[in-house]
């Protein structure tokens, strides 16, 4: 809050009071929405790698890259050993220039904190903090070596983390407040136990064999019924206990030693989280590593983590968290976020491989499953195909955004995505059944008679009954009523763009494009936003 004041020979003749709201998250339908300047705000971003926003030099190349790409955001690491090289003595010199450059570009930020873990190790702690293993203990395996992973176990690690995070907070909120450069914080990088399911440490053991904690009973209790089925079952083995110690309630297994890891990271993260909202209260969130193939045991992968099957521990223990999400090293995208949006939970895309089908996914995301966000990793480093593909989609995007931001949540709006296996779906909007397919399905391309197709994708947004917007690349539609015993006609088709959230419309596309009136059609390379205007006939 600032208080601005005109004085005059000494007499104070107005007093007004301005408040700056900070970036927040309000509902819509069944989706959480993200709030800047109190606008609803589609975050289209690409992430850093990590050592990129490391110096000041580095970076300034960087800016106008990105720029050219149609990013509204960017998401930069912080390092914890960059901004305290020395216990209690903090250095806020990067941040304060990556503040600066970004609002030159008109770009959002979106701060990854690397503090305790990154990727599961501690490798960005400081040094101060990795060679003083007595203050700062380490987990162990069950051999009980000792890893590069600090103990959430310990209040001094926590602590430790919790006067760093909280310092950041405070500088951006004492620069940044009233532009609201920075709108989202991650709160540390995949957290995940490896090479075993859980922590042997003495201290860890320690708290295995006391009983659950009565937070983690009243959660299940009181969402019984609304469980994940994974860890629903996981519950009702030994009958839904409400009393005893780990293995008591969740029996013996690897899979129980995952469920005590996830509590007590959730914990952990839960208190870092709250000290860093009450320093500037910005929206916070957490990425999942995903398990690399679905019959992975725990420890073969990143364990504990905020991972669909044990969602709802870190829903119980870490509620000040706003948004659980996922990153993509695996080619399972849908299969990944089907299980993410379960409970209504609202998706967020932070981190995903930079390649071929990006734009695909961006539409899909962001059309079928209401995504906050989308985000490739390494957007700096993208060859001159993949950033025509990113930057054509978000493009088209930005240019959809108040129209999509208007229709999210509302059953209004949906996404596909396509490669040669699964290539083809029906959507049910307004009046008409919409049967989207990959373009190479015409038959039309050489390409279509290779072993692998590009992965391509578009959304669709209902206007009007009979009336809707597509866009994407490389689809084609199709279009029948719901009542019986009539046909679809194309009234019209329109290719056009959106300016300040008004349709410009452009060429008329009711001839060849239209196949005279047969689909809508967008070419798999080009990029388009077309309306089309159907009928009803017998």
């Amino acid at each position: 809050m600032k208080k601005l004041a005109l004085s005059i020979f000494g007499l104070s003749l107005l007093t007004t009071t301005v408040t700056f709201s900070q970036s927040y998250f309000k509902t819509q339908g069944n989706v959480k929405q993200l709030y800047v300047n109190d606008k609803p705000f589609l975050i289209l971003a690409g992430e850093l790698g990590n050592s990129s926003s490391s110096t000041v030099e580095y970076m300034q190349p960087i800016w106008p890259k990105l720029k050219s790409m149609n990013l509204n955001t960017v998401l930069a690491p912080v390092y914890w050993e960059l901004v305290e090289p020395e216990e209690g003595k903090f250095d806020f010199n990067l941040i304060e220039s990556l503040i600066q450059n970004a609002r030159k570009n008109d770009i959002k930020l979106v701060f990854l904190w690397f503090g305790a873990w990154k990727n599961s190790m501690s490798c960005y702690a400081p040094y101060w903090v990795k060679k003083d293993q007595k203050r700062f203990p380490r987990a162990t395996n069950k051999n009980g070596v000792g890893q590069e992973i600090l103990s959430p176990f310990s209040e001094n690690n926590l602590t430790s983390d919790i006067k760093a995070f909280r310092a950041l907070m405070t500088y951006i909120k004492k620069i940044d407040a009233k532009e609201q450069t920075v709108i989202m914080i991650q709160v540390e990088n995949e957290i995940g136990m490896l090479p075993d399911a859980r922590d042997h440490s003495a201290i860890a053991t320690s708290a295995f064999n006391k009983a659950v904690p009565q937070p983690l009973f009243n959660y299940l209790k009181l969402n019984k019924e609304n469980l994940m089925p994974e860890f629903k079952a996981a519950w009702a083995k030994n009958g839904y206990q409400t009393t005893g110690t780990w293995e008591s309630v969740f029996g013996k297994s690897l899979a129980t030693d995952e469920i005590f890891m996830a509590w007590y990271y959730a914990d952990f993260i839960n208190k870092l989280t709250d000290a860093g909202k009450q320093a500037y209260n910005l929206p916070m969130y957490l990425n999942a590593a995903l398990n690399y193939k679905k019959e992975a045991k725990p420890g073969e992968y990143p364990s504990a983590g905020p991972l669909p099957h044990i969602i709802d521990v870190w829903k119980a223990g870490a509620p000040k968290i706003d948004l659980l999400s996922p990153d993509f090293y695996n080619p399972n995208f849908k299969y990944w976020n089907d299980l993410y949006v379960r409970g209504n939970n609202t998706l967020f895309i932070p981190e995903i491989k930079f390649e071929q089908g990006v734009a695909g996914k961006a539409f899909n995301a962001i059309g079928h499953y209401n995504a906050v966000g989308f985000s490739p990793f390494s957007i700096e480093n993208g060859d001159e195909k993949m950033n025509m593909e990113i930057s054509s989609a978000y493009k088209l995007l930005d240019k959809l955004s108040p129209l999509i931001l208007q229709n999210q949540g509302k059953g209004t709006i949906n996404g596909v995505l396509f490669d040669k296996t699964d290539n083809k779906q029906e959507i049910k909007l307004g009046d008409y059944t919409l049967t989207f397919s990959h373009d190479l399905n015409l038959g039309w391309s050489p390409k279509s008679k290779e072993d692998n197709w590009p992965i391509t994708g578009g959304l669709v947004i209902q206007l009007a009954p009979d009336e809707f917007i597509v866009a994407g690349t490389g689809i084609v539609a199709t279009f029948k009523p719901l009542a019986a015993n009539l046909n679809a006609g194309i009234a019209q088709i329109d290719e056009g763009n959106f300016k300040d959230g008004k349709w410009i419309p452009g060429l008329r596309l009711n001839g060849d494009q239209s196949h005279q009136g047969r689909h809508l059609r967008i070419p798999e390379g080009n990029f388009s936003i077309q309306k089309i205007k159907l009928y009803a006939y017998k």
